[in-house]
């Protein structure tokens, strides 16, 4: 998988893709409140390493992770 965080502009807040091995996109959320879609999406058990990798990344880099 892999995560890229997005940089908002003006009323438009900061939002993070997280996508698969092909790019296919796989979850679309803001940055401030993630935990909702990430369930949505099948990656509950995933949130605080998400959450934590999201912290630590720039704008504008995709970064692999591992989720397993």
């Amino acid at each position: 998988m892999y995560i890229i965080k997005i940089k908002g502009k003006a009323k438009i807040p900061d939002y993070l893709q997280v996508r698969d091995d092909n790019f296919t996109l796989v979850c679309y959320t803001r940055t401030d409140r993630p935990e909702r879609a990430l369930e949505k999406c099948g990656m509950g058990e995933h949130i605080e390493l998400i959450k934590q990798k999201m912290e630590e990344i720039p704008f504008g880099q995709m970064t692999k992770i591992d989720l397993k």
